[in-house]
């Protein structure tokens, strides 16, 4: 009698699972999670130019070697885990600077920067726009969860001062992004 009803309790579960497993993919929209990347590459990119590459800071351990030398090294700050910590836990609340538009020639939806940086001049079609602050949840979410899951990725690129942030993110690392489709033209 007990087993039996383990088994309809089975497969009630699976059932369930079965219907409602696709919701909860169903939620993670792609172009979200795309333009997400590609806002938080944007973002990292514009954080790490604003540093000078003359600010250093001392990395390594305090242990001495066996010659009586230090291992400690100076990096540039704006690779430091320290500076991009800081960074990372701030940067998605800039997601609310971005607009859902469609690409021109593509058709497909992407996100981009409409607000201007605190060193940049506002422009008149600036202040044609309405904000409120909850239309961009899912962008907010959306690059919150990569910060969690691509955290050392993040780190990683970099530290190696890899070009194309957004590229080696969002396509290569991640896989959020599509690899854009390469047009031929006949000469």
């Amino acid at each position: 009698m007990g087993m039996a009803l383990l088994q309809s309790e089975l497969l009630l579960l699976l059932l369930l699972l079965a219907l409602f497993g696709n919701t909860v993919k169903g939620q993670r929209d792609p172009e979200v999670f795309c333009g997400a990347c590609k806002a938080l590459a944007n973002e990292l990119t514009y954080d790490i130019k604003k540093i000078g590459p003359k600010r250093t800071v001392n990395s390594g351990t305090f242990r001495i070697n066996p010659d009586g030398t230090r291992g400690k090294k100076k990096i540039p700050f704006a690779k430091s885990e320290t500076f991009l910590t800081d960074v990372l836990e701030k940067i998605c609340d800039r997601m609310n600077d971005y607009q859902l538009q469609e690409d021109p020639d593509t058709k497909k939806r992407i996100f981009k920067r409409y607000a201007p940086r605190k060193d940049e001049e506002i422009y008149a079609e600036y202040k044609k726009y309405f904000f409120y602050s909850d239309a961009y949840k899912p962008l907010k979410y959306a690059c919150e969860t990569i910060i969690e899951q691509y955290e050392d990725e993040i780190f990683s690129l970099i530290a190696q001062e890899a070009d194309f942030l957004a590229d080696k993110l969002c396509i290569e690392k991640s896989g959020l992004c599509e690899k854009p489709e390469e047009t031929h033209t006949e000469l």
